[in-house]
């Protein structure tokens, strides 16, 4: 442990921290936590002659693991330290506070900063003496191997177990269930033949989007899975990505996937192997049609703007390429690309006039000295929002670089360098030349921002010179000036009706024809 302190006040604030990696136990009256605690507890009693008490708050993180530092009651306790609340640190093992040498690291300089000190229970060292850190860095290296090769054996047990064909995936697919005394999936019949309408369907219909609508129509619904608290997930309306996903799935052809590569399976195939073929070969000619023709573009002069008035749906920016050489641009509604258009009644709008349409608005809109304001506001505002941003990104990455450098001294400074060390020294130079990139990138961010905030004076020019202006600007640059004057665009086209939300509220709203 580390020297104790002579208290600064009539006691030594202990705050006790518990830890365990998986949730198994933790419903028990009496868990592990609750032991670890006890012991802590006794361990805080015996040196009561010392001052020492224990403080009632509980740090304990039940299912977290101490790989990393994300967990909740660790955030907790390190904020109390920052605030000079706590006098000692005391858990039952060092692993139970951290499996990382490099978290570990980090945890003891806060400490030696606050002046707090650190006791394992069921470990005594000191590490005020070589001797005593060295005993708690060889503690830390052993804790941080048996976590990786943890790791290493869950990862060649799954590897194994799906070469020998066992299933060891959390949720059974469509069509099955885990039979955990037989260790595989059995086959459930009702839902096998909803799978095997899908494959049907799609066959029959060749599109995702008519084989989903099809399921919709007759009242099926996805696979519904029930967990052990009585929660439920699933039974939704069918629609493309579900489709998919059902397809696509080699389980149903009695198959295991493990990465790349598939096994044949202990259990039963529901679709037959020139089925699947069929569908997949299919499913992969549709999508390869659909990439070279449908193109999302991100820089349509809506987007982020127009959203549909009957599904409170974002519209993105579409082009499709069709066999006379055009290309036709339109907004589609996020909800009918993920559903199919009958679920939107007006799914898609042409990309030209209804950007047509929204730019005349602008335009006489442009000459109200509301909208001038709200616009500089928004301006205003969102260079702000930008500069934070870059600001906050710089700090990290600046921060980062420090530790980075410390690290690298730390390193440099051990006499192995032609084993580990060396590794470790090529990491961190790709962390550095990282990191030092993300500084460069944060910095030029920042010089944009503070460009881009212009004054009231300057807002005011460029917004009367509109029109002249427009024509000149490239898409990005009219994209920008289109959302700092418009807030919101909604297209109702049911009822043939569009509404514009200017930047200052000011209010546009049209029929068809109008």
């Amino acid at each position: 442990m580390i020297a104790r302190k002579e208290p600064s006040g009539p006691d030594v604030r202990c705050a006790i921290y518990t830890r365990k990696s998986t949730e198994e136990g933790l419903d028990r009256d009496f868990s592990s936590l609750d032991a670890q605690r006890e012991s802590c507890e006794a361990y805080v009693r015996s040196q009561r002659g010392d001052g020492w008490v224990a403080l009632p708050d509980r740090y304990d993180d039940g299912g977290y693991t101490g790989g990393n530092m994300e967990r909740p009651a660790l955030g907790r306790l390190m904020a109390e330290i920052e605030a000079g609340r706590v006098d000692c640190v005391v858990v039952y093992k060092v692993d139970r506070l951290s499996r990382s040498l490099l978290d570990f690291a980090r945890m003891m300089s806060l400490f030696e900063k606050r002046k707090v000190s650190f006791v394992s229970v069921t470990q005594r060292f000191d590490t005020s003496q070589s001797m005593g850190r060295l005993t708690l860095n060889v503690l830390l290296s052993f804790a941080q191997f048996e976590r990786e090769l943890v790791s290493e054996r869950t990862r060649d047990k799954i590897a194994m177990t799906r070469r020998r064909g066992q299933w060891t995936g959390s949720r059974a697919p469509l069509g099955y269930r885990y039979d955990a005394a037989a260790s595989r999936l059995v086959v459930v019949e009702d839902e096998a033949e909803l799978l095997r309408l899908v494959f049907r369907t799609y066959l029959e219909t060749g599109s995702l989007e008519r084989t989903a609508a099809a399921l919709n129509a007759h009242g099926h619904v996805t696979k519904r899975w029930t967990f052990r608290d009585g929660r439920t997930s699933g039974g939704r309306q069918w629609d493309k990505p579900h489709v998919r996903l059902a397809i696509a799935n080699v389980t149903c052809r009695g198959m295991v996937a493990h990465h790349d590569a598939s096994y044949p399976g202990l259990h039963a195939a529901i679709i037959d192997e020139e089925t699947w073929i069929r569908a997949n070969a299919l499913l992969e000619r549709n999508g390869r049609r659909g990439s070279e023709d449908r193109i999302p573009l991100r820089h349509g002069l809506l987007n982020g703007i127009l959203r549909c008035a009957s599904c409170d749906s974002a519209m993105s920016h579409v082009s499709t390429a069709k066999k006379d050489g055009r290309t036709y641009r339109y907004y589609q509604c996020g909800n009918a690309a993920r559903k199919g258009r009958s679920a939107c009644p007006s799914p898609s709008v042409p990309a030209e006039e209804i950007e047509r349409f929204v730019l005349s608005k602008a335009r006489m809109a442009v000459r109200a000295t509301r909208v001038v304001d709200a616009t500089h506001i928004s301006v205003a505002a969102l260079a702000e929002e930008e500069r934070a941003d870059a600001t906050a990104r710089l700090r990290a990455a600046s921060r980062d670089r420090g530790r980075l450098a410390r690290d690298l001294g730390v390193a440099s400074a051990s006499r192995d360098p032609e084993g580990t060390v060396a590794a470790r020294l090529a990491d961190l130079h790709r962390q550095i030349d990282g990191n030092d990139a993300a500084i460069a990138a944060a910095r030029r961010e920042l010089d944009r921002a503070d460009a881009s905030a212009h004054g009231r004076e300057e807002t005011d020019r460029l917004i009367r010179l509109f029109d002249p202006v427009w024509d000149r600007l490239a898409a990005g640059e009219r994209r920008r000036l289109m959302a700092a004057l418009v807030a919101r665009v909604e297209y109702d086209g049911e009822n043939g009706k569009l509404s514009i939300t200017m930047a200052g509220d000011f209010s546009v709203e049209s029929r068809s024809g109008s």
